[in-house]
């Protein structure tokens, strides 16, 4: 019995759309968006009702080289007051926090010295207590905190029922159900976002959902997640994200039956933007990114395969078959 079986065909306001254009996008080109890009994304998912907008990861600058990168790998504070200022709008602003990779106890200021108003940190099952200690940093700062549990379709059942439960009890807002490497069907997303809404109403929390395209299920699956319970997804304006890439975030404002949305503004952003970045950079659904997705596998195979120039499909099929 499901816990929860939304309708979709209705209002349902406490649905909310979080855009991770810049972070998962980042990917693809090294963080390296203009300010004009970011401001005018900013500006549009402001007037299209987008609810959240994560801006990159709070990467530590001791690990990762800014000469590498660009700014929205490490997200300074000054850079993103530059686009925004003091965030007049209703529109909540995120990083993203990768556990291990961010000098979180100081890079991460308090809530009251940031215009950022959320925390999202990633991590592995097997990266936990330090994922619950920067939960648990954050929270002391004065954010909203969310956490996305990564590559759970590695994860064996019993290590993830203890970690969500060790999430459960910590001060964590919302529990994200990703699918990192775009395996899943919509039948293992119902399944999976109950276990999650399970622990998710024992301890008082929320589930999110963040898919990746690798079967072109991005967009249905997030929809099935909804469905069963989810209140929070993620999408990307044109699907933009490493590899396959992620769910539309335009088809999410079209889906959602919530007057607050509105696409005109993030097609206009569309026409101005993405045309024309779409040119510079690859992205989305491909052959060596379905296989990976169906065998359950790491999409960096894939682009590597894509980056040699390579098209014989079927060998590289034989090769992930012989490592999974």
């Amino acid at each position: 019995m499901a816990i929860s079986n939304r309708s979709l065909m209705t209002y349902s306001p406490d649905l909310k759309i979080l855009d991770c254009t810049l972070r998962d996008g980042g990917l693809v080109n090294n963080f390296a968006f203009s300010d004009e890009f970011v401001k005018d994304l900013y500006t549009a998912n402001i007037a299209s009702g987008v609810d959240y907008m994560e801006f990159g990861y709070k990467a530590s600058k001791r690990i990762f080289s800014p000469d590498e990168y660009g700014k929205w790998k490490f997200c300074d504070e000054d850079d993103i007051r530059r686009i925004v200022g003091d965030n007049p709008s209703m529109l909540k602003l995120c990083v993203m926090a990768d556990a291990g990779r961010t000098d979180y106890k100081q890079d991460i200021l308090p809530r009251s010295e940031s215009a950022i108003d959320v925390v999202r940190v990633a991590t592995y099952i097997h990266q936990l207590p330090i994922a619950i200690e920067m939960i648990e940093d954050a929270k002391e700062k004065g954010y909203e905190v969310t956490v996305n549990v990564m590559a759970v379709s590695k994860v064996n059942d019993m290590d993830l029922n203890a970690g969500l439960d060790l999430l459960g009890r910590s001060n964590v807002d919302v529990i994200y159900l990703a699918d990192s490497f775009g395996s899943f069907y919509p039948e293992q997303v119902c399944i999976m976002t109950e276990r999650y809404m399970e622990v998710a109403q024992k301890y008082g929390k929320e589930v999110g959902f963040h898919g990746h395209n690798n079967q072109q299920l991005a967009f249905a699956n997030t929809i099935e997640a909804l469905r069963y319970g989810a209140h929070m997804i993620d999408g990307t304006v044109c699907g933009m994200g490493r590899g396959a890439g992620n769910c539309y975030l335009e088809s999410l404002l079209g889906f959602l039956k919530n007057p607050k949305y509105h696409q005109v503004p993030m097609m206009k952003f569309i026409e101005s933007h993405m045309i024309q970045i779409k040119k510079e950079y690859t992205w989305g659904f491909d052959v060596p990114y379905m296989l990976t997705g169906i065998l359950n596998a790491h999409p960096s195979s894939a682009i590597n395969f894509q980056k040699a120039g390579r098209t014989d499909y079927a060998k590289f099929y034989q090769e992930l078959m012989d490592i999974e």
